[in-house]
């Protein structure tokens, strides 16, 4: 067993000795208070990752862990754990979903990571573990003038161990969410897109399907969660996944990823903006239009024209998502996610020149001014994540 883990493991056994009992408090609030059996695999695994993050697991180590507690969670009988059905009339038309409590089932959750991490401590049979090809990750986020950050992240070197991959491909996924409206949209779907990904059966032969179904789902998956609990909110994303020597990215809305190579920039994707022609031309086929207020709004409303949620302007606010993949040569030097408060104000031939300052700032041998994580040229941005490929 590795020597960080084996020592992470050793406090962790010390903090928790044994199962939390039924009333004791959950060290970890879940996210939410009734999943679906189809959230629960999510709301599991960023449950469990929270926990052991904050407690400063390694993160390949955090991610098998996980993995092994969910896979034991999804083998018990969780009937036990169903809410008591609503008999109102308001079913959806697919039929009755089945809701679990989540306190409840979580404190299972809970308790299968516990008692996989005391039986590996016990008998030391983890297996070696796997560390992810190096990719170095800068993230700075701040939520400018606005009461409530609204943009999540998320950065994933470690998608095959979180779930329980192991075809030999190298994978690492990142993705940034712009929320609108609330933060429920992000953070939906920064807890579940990658979830539905990992499970296409297309995810090593048809990357580009795989998103675009996996974000088609996560969409529907939150149209159930927004109408039990009334939720109005959206996000636009931009997700990436770095499998073997293949780049794919997948956005929805006017979030945007760019490539950096041998210091220049690189487009790889169209954002959907409703001033787009083609985007204009498919609202305004559907019946809608699009306005100019301040700036152009579809029906007047909402600034994008593709997200997750929005629900009361589907289908002119489309939650069909675009593709891109291209091969990985070995020249480039990064990829550059952010949501639209980042190219709104810096221009993608910019990026190269003020990354370039901020990381010749970051090793400056003289040790000057403590560095911020950008260049002043672009502070007050709201999401902006840079990935180091190499």
């Amino acid at each position: 067993m590795d020597e960080e883990a084996r020592s992470f493991l050793e406090k962790f056994v010390e903090e928790f000795p044994a199962a939390l009992g039924e009333n004791s408090p959950l060290p970890v609030t879940p996210l939410s208070r009734k999943v679906t059996m189809d959230e629960l695999p999510g709301e599991s695994l960023d449950l469990g990752l929270r926990l052991l993050a904050v407690r400063g697991a390694p993160t390949v180590f955090s991610a098998l862990l996980c993995q092994a507690a969910l896979s034991k969670l999804l083998q018990d009988d969780l009937s036990p754990f169903s809410c008591p059905q609503d008999n109102d009339g308001d079913e959806e038309e697919e039929g009755k979903v089945i809701l679990l409590e989540s306190g409840a089932v979580q404190r299972l959750f809970l308790n299968k990571l516990i008692g996989v991490a005391l039986f590996w401590h016990q008998k030391a049979l983890q297996p070696l573990l796997y560390h992810p090809q190096l990719r170095p990750c800068s993230v700075h986020a701040i939520k400018n003038s606005r009461r409530k950050m609204e943009d999540k992240h998320l950065a994933l070197p470690e998608f095959n161990q979180l779930f329980g991959i192991k075809d030999g491909v190298d994978r690492a996924y990142y993705a940034v969410f712009d929320g609108h409206g609330g933060v429920d949209a992000a953070t939906y779907t920064v807890t579940h897109l990658h979830v539905a990904l990992s499970k296409q059966e297309t995810l090593q032969s048809d990357a580009a399907t795989a998103f675009k179904t996996a974000f088609k789902l996560t969409d529907d998956m939150f149209r159930l969660k927004a109408k039990r609990e009334r939720l109005r909110s959206g996000s636009t994303g931009v997700a990436v996944l770095i499998q073997g020597q293949e780049l794919t990215v997948s956005w929805l809305g006017d979030s945007q990823a760019m490539l950096v190579r041998n210091g220049q920039d690189v487009t790889l994707m169209d954002p959907h903006k409703p001033e787009r022609e083609d985007e204009k031309q498919r609202i305004e086929d559907l019946g809608g239009c699009i306005t100019f207020m301040g700036c152009w709004r579809v029906n007047g409303t909402y600034a994008v024209s593709r997200a997750i949620g929005d629900f009361d302007q589907k289908p002119y606010v489309s939650g069909d998502a675009d593709c891109t993949t291209v091969q990985l040569t070995g020249d480039e030097d990064y990829i550059l996610l952010a949501c639209d408060g980042f190219f709104d104000t810096v221009k993608p031939s910019e990026v190269p020149d003020l990354v370039l300052q901020a990381l010749q700032h970051q090793d400056d041998p003289e040790g000057g001014e403590a560095p911020q994580q950008l260049p002043e040229e672009i502070n007050g941005l709201k999401v902006a994540q840079q990935l180091l490929l190499s």
